[in-house]
This record gives C-alpha cells, structure tokens and sequence, in this order.
C-alpha cells in the first residue's frame, strides 16, 4: 500500500499499545532491524575508508557509479533521484557541487526543452577509478569475503525480490561473469 493511501492517522495510531509491544518483541522485526543496522555501519565503514584515502565522499562514489552505468554515461535527475540514496534536494546540491568540480556536466535533452541530463566527464571517470579500489577492497573485506558463493546469490535475491527498481530476471551469475 502506497503512503498516499494512508489515511490521516498513522498505523501506530490505530495499533493498541500491547500489540506494538509484542510487535517489538517479534524475530521478524529484529530481522528488520538488523538489517538497518548492518547497512548503517556498511556505509559508515565504506565512507570512512574513502575518507582516510583522500578520495571522494560515498554519495559522490553513488552519482559517479549511476552515471558511469548508464547509457551514453548520462540520466535525467528524476533517474538519477529513483538509483541513489539522497532526497531531491540533496542530490541537486551534489550534483552542482560534482558540477562545479568538472565531474559531470549537464546537458539539454533534446526531447524535453525543460528536461537536463546528467552526464559523468573524463574527469569523473578518472576520479570513479581511482576511489573504486578502495571502495571495493572495502566491499570485499565486509562483504564479499564474509559469505560464500551460495550466501551471495541468496543475498542478491532477497535484495532483488524487496527492490521495486531492480530488474527482477537478472542472474546474479551473468551479471558478475560466473560460471
């Protein structure tokens, strides 16, 4: 259900007090819970790395890697907005700033007369390569190391399955080459 479905009151507003309680008490909910945990100190971790190598910050690695793996290199905002993990508003901040330091470029869509693309430089490129080896021994060492062959695949489709955006017939085996 949508949250423009929601009436004016919240659904705790209508969940009696003992019932939240016991809700708080259920493995399900923990589940959730660690998963929020997990992704909090992945990204703190990640993001501190970057930073004690003098490279750019996580959000920017975000932008660079949408923009590097998109056609032509390039998006309009509202794909941009719909891949990273910042609101509107701080994904345009980013974007001027990754602008102003000839990062990327916009551009007019051609189709749309109001609509602007995004488009990674060479500059933004360069810069991509040279904070992927940290991010991603970074990646490795928290990630991809701790969990098998099997672990991984399952991971990917649980995370495929609760995605809304992901394409939900990749193989996880012809996107990481595999056997």
């Amino acid at each position: 259900m949508s949250t423009s479905a929601l009436p004016a009151e919240t659904a705790a507003e209508r969940v009696p007090a003992a019932e939240l309680s016991a809700r708080a008490r259920d493995w399900r909910l923990a589940s959730w819970r660690s998963f929020l945990r997990t992704h909090t100190h992945l990204l703190r971790i990640l993001e501190q790395d970057l930073q004690a190598n003098r490279k750019i910050a996580i959000a920017s690695y975000d932008v660079l890697v949408q923009l590097a793996e998109a056609p032509d290199h390039r998006l309009r905002m509202s794909e941009l907005a719909q891949a990273v993990l910042l609101s509107r508003s701080g994904l345009t901040r980013l974007v001027d700033r990754l602008q102003k330091d000839g990062l990327v470029e916009r551009h007019p869509d051609p189709s749309d007369a109001r609509g602007l693309y995004t488009v990674l430089t060479a500059k933004g490129r360069d810069t991509l390569r040279d904070a992927a080896s940290v991010h991603l021994a970074g990646v490795s060492e928290l990630v991809l190391d701790r969990l098998t062959d099997d672990e991984l695949r399952q991971l990917h489709a649980l995370m495929v399955k609760l995605d809304p955006v992901q394409d939900q017939t990749e193989n996880p085996d012809e996107i990481c080459g595999l056997d």
